[in-house]
């Protein structure tokens, strides 16, 4: 909610300040902009540096939410063993973060040479991802705690009606999405792969692609955790 509040405030500060008009006309570096006219120089190169380390923490989320997913779903059986191991100094699970960074590096730096507008689609791509896992895991609580939607009226809207609710609103979004992204005019490239938008076939594809090592994995040295059974009590 705080952050929600300075993106507000920021957004109808910048607004008053400079209107729509200069935004739109600087809209690839509205910061630098309006910070030198509000600022003036040398303070303004204070708001670049809080940008700049803004990206550059930034592009730690790309490593510290799948390392830590993948700790945990090593830790359970999910993935190999190897994953959820934590660094005995450091106390962090080093080896998933190494293998996400190196992954991550090899994505972009591999879309990039090939082409910034299909690195572009790749972002694009990643929201399906996201509402796809997100609104996965709202029905999956409900799913999986069922058995006491019925203990109080806090477990009911707790555990039932707000994850099913957000199941809900993400898989809208996944369906509406897919509809949009399938439009090749609606990528950054406007490019046509199989007759659908890049950021459609790269979403699918890799969402299929999860799909084919959870079965492999599954059926597996996995075994175990994908035959466990939900809660009874």
């Amino acid at each position: 909610m705080l952050l929600l509040l300075i993106y507000v405030v920021v957004s109808i500060a910048a607004l008053a300040y400079g209107g729509p008009d200069q935004l739109i006309e600087n809209s690839d570096d509205v910061l630098s902009v309006l910070g030198t006219e509000v600022f003036g120089s040398p303070l303004d190169k204070i708001l670049i540096i809080a940008v700049l380390t803004s990206a550059a923490a930034s592009t730690q989320t790309t490593i510290l939410p799948t390392a830590r997913t993948s700790l945990s779903m090593a830790r359970w059986g999910a993935m190999p063993a190897a994953l959820g191991r934590v660094h005995p100094r450091f106390r962090t699970p080093h080896v998933s973060t190494l293998l996400m960074g190196t992954l991550s590096i090899i994505w972009y730096v591999g879309l990039t040479l090939v082409s910034e507008n299909i690195l572009y689609d790749s972002i694009a791509a990643l929201g399906l991802m996201i509402a796809f896992y997100y609104g996965l895991t709202g029905f999956a609580c409900t799913i999986y705690f069922r058995h006491r939607l019925t203990s109080s009226v806090k477990d009911f809207v707790l555990i039932g009606v707000l994850p099913s609710l957000g199941g809900a609103i993400l898989a809208g979004v996944f369906v509406k999405s897919c509809i949009d992204l399938a439009k090749p005019e609606n990528s950054e490239s406007g490019d046509s792969w199989l007759g659908l938008g890049p950021p459609l076939v790269i979403g699918v594809g890799l969402l299929l692609v999860g799909v084919a090592l959870m079965l492999a994995w599954g059926r597996g040295r996995g075994r175990a955790f994908f035959s466990r059974r939900a809660e009874t009590a």
